[in-house]
């Protein structure tokens, strides 16, 4: 396992129980801890000076701190169940892939951890009430404080589950979906990914000839690369070694992980230890991350564009704006430049390199499915034609025009085989779509406006790039 700060906080966060695991061992502590402090406050006579604290005997206190644990397991068993079915309703009307999404929310890991630990906490300072029959003589003994305490737990849990179950019901709305993973995707970029406009990489030189073959010993997505061992295994071999999956890609035993050339003449040596290194420093995972994997939050809302467009979910207002998401995710990524992750040795020498996903990909991934189901629905359509206008205008020029002329091309042929849309129209997205191109964005007027707003011109293209 990657022992990088990233991998472990991704790794913290993707996992619903380290929160409330946590929340208990707190709640151990401050069971065990403020009992103590308890007694030593405590005063002759069994006065406590904190004039707030719980005044009843230990018989009160009993009945107190046990209707709090036995209401509070049964809260936190709701909330269990409250989250199930929400998990159940987003698999099944939009992704199975966004339960990764609920399962790192941060309001449901703290209202679970709120609740056990309260739960726990309360149990733990029940242990300590003693009552002057059960001490076979000694004084009674009441914490007081600690039960105090235990009652304010119990109301910050009842509001913690009002806000759960506003937030719950915020959750299952598509258009939250949509904005957790753009945000998702956002900050994947962020990590990954140079800014938009920089310079990009020279291309990569690999040594020349037939390069050997290290197998993969099991299956599933590349999700993390740890880079040191595999460079101080490439180093002590001198060869160059060029991972054959991007990370996010699935990876399947017995076949080709990665590729290595040796960089002076001849066969390469041999490379038990760097096969050792890669088999431990490449992760395989059951199910994709999207912690470093930049394809995987666009591939979340491409899944729910393409349910809502199935013919069982009829959905065209869901598809459209999942498409504003993809138009987003898109023209950032076609603004950044896209190069190998490399890495190098002590003396300079290139050692690693691992492939990154290319624009024309991301725009497959993007576009090729959305269009494809969006056959028959005039709103999906003018939205994907949109959408090609404002990629033309955000990428730099020339980057990708071949593409989107010929995703254009595409949309156009489906509406004027499966709509009524009208010819006029088609040509007026092949219109816009060119003018962004050329660094020029038509204002379409609405409604009536005065003759000079009319002819107001677009102004000096700031969207292109040369």
């Amino acid at each position: 396992m990657s022992l990088r700060p990233s991998a472990i906080a991704a790794w913290f966060r993707g996992s619903l129980w380290p929160l409330p695991v946590v929340g208990i061992l707190i709640a151990i502590g401050l069971g065990v801890g403020l009992p103590a402090l308890d007694e030593l406050l405590e005063q002759p006579g069994g006065e406590h000076p904190l004039t707030f604290v719980f005044g009843g005997g230990p018989a009160a206190a009993r009945d107190v701190l046990a209707a709090i644990a036995g209401s509070l397991i049964s809260v936190t068993g709701l909330t269990f169940s409250f989250t199930v079915v929400a998990l159940q309703l987003s698999s099944s009307q939009h992704s199975p892939r966004l339960l990764q999404t609920f399962v790192t929310d941060r309001v449901i890991q703290l209202t679970l951890a709120q609740l056990v630990a309260t739960f726990v906490y309360a149990l733990t300072v029940l242990r300590t009430v003693r009552t002057e029959s059960a001490t076979g003589g000694e004084t009674a003994f009441v914490p007081r404080l600690s039960v105090t305490v235990a009652f304010l737990l119990t109301l910050i849990s009842v509001v913690a589950l009002v806000l759960f179950l506003g937030h719950l019901a915020r959750s299952l709305r598509v258009e939250t979906m949509y904005r957790d993973v753009h945000e998702e995707a956002g900050h994947t970029f962020a990590r990954e990914l140079p800014e938009p406009g920089a310079d990009a990489a020279p291309a990569v030189e690999l040594p020349p000839g037939t390069p050997a073959h290290l197998l993969a010993r099991s299956s599933g997505f590349v999700t993390e690369v740890s880079p040191h061992r595999i460079v101080a295994a490439a180093a002590a071999a001198d060869v160059v070694v060029l991972l054959a999956p991007r990370i996010g890609d699935s990876v399947v035993a017995a076949t080709p992980i990665a590729h290595v050339w040796p960089r002076g003449r001849g066969a390469a040596p041999g490379l038990d230890d760097l096969e050792e290194a890669v088999g431990r420093c490449v992760q395989l995972k059951f199910e994709r991350s999207p912690s470093r994997d930049i394809a995987y939050s666009l591939r979340k809302v491409v899944d729910i564009v393409i349910r809502a467009l199935s013919p069982s979910t009829n959905d065209p207002t869901t598809a459209v704006h999942g498409l504003s998401h993809v138009s987003s995710l898109l023209g950032d990524l076609v603004t950044r430049p896209l190069a190998p992750l490399r890495w190098c040795d002590d003396d300079g020498v290139l050692r690693l390199v691992v492939p990154q996903w290319e624009v024309h990909d991301l725009l497959r991934l993007g576009l090729e499915e959305p269009v494809h189901f969006a056959s028959g629905q005039p709103a999906a359509l003018r939205r994907i034609a949109a959408l090609l206008r404002e990629l033309a205008w955000r990428a730099p020029r020339g980057r990708i025009d071949a593409e989107l002329l010929a995703q254009l091309d595409r949309v156009v042929e489906l509406a004027q085989e499966s709509t009524s849309v009208e010819p006029s129209e088609t040509g007026q997205w092949r219109q816009q779509v060119t003018d962004a191109m050329a660094g020029r964005w038509e204002p379409v007027v609405h409604g009536r406006l005065s003759s000079t707003a009319a002819r107001i011109g677009a102004g000096p293209p700031g969207g292109r790039e040369p």
